[in-house]
């Protein structure tokens, strides 16, 4: 549980840095990222051009992790995203559950409200 909780921080940290390719470089060959409410994305380089299509207009982002939980194989994070696009910034509350497997993530299901995201950055 230890080693699956560091890389989930890792993880949330190195979204600072806007690099697709190293965010997807955490999920296994074919993890699964399912953003919510949208479909789910399998396949890494699938979810490294999901993440590089909608932090393209981001300029700054800082996930502050309030909550992490884990048993077993599953981490739960609760975080407050800090999200800027130019002169819009978003701060939007989500929840992320990880399903890990050999230390990297096989499934990650993220629940937020789209309307708090849309209405502040739209």
């Amino acid at each position: 549980m230890e080693e699956n909780e560091r890389v989930i921080r890792e993880f949330i940290q190195a979204w600072s840095r806007l690099d697709p390719a190293e965010l997807a470089g955490y999920f296994c060959e074919d993890g699964v990222y399912h953003n919510m409410p949208m479909g789910p994305v399998a396949g890494r380089e699938n979810v490294e051009n999901l993440i590089r299509g909608f932090i393209g207009s981001w300029t700054e982002t800082t996930w502050d992790l309030l909550t992490l939980a884990s048993s077993g194989d599953v981490v739960i994070a609760e975080r407050l995203d800090r999200t800027h696009a130019g002169d819009k910034a978003v701060d939007l509350p989500c929840v992320g559950v990880f399903e890990m497997e050999d230390g990297k993530i096989k499934v990650w299901r993220d629940y937020f409200d789209l309307g708090t995201y849309q209405r502040a950055l739209g």
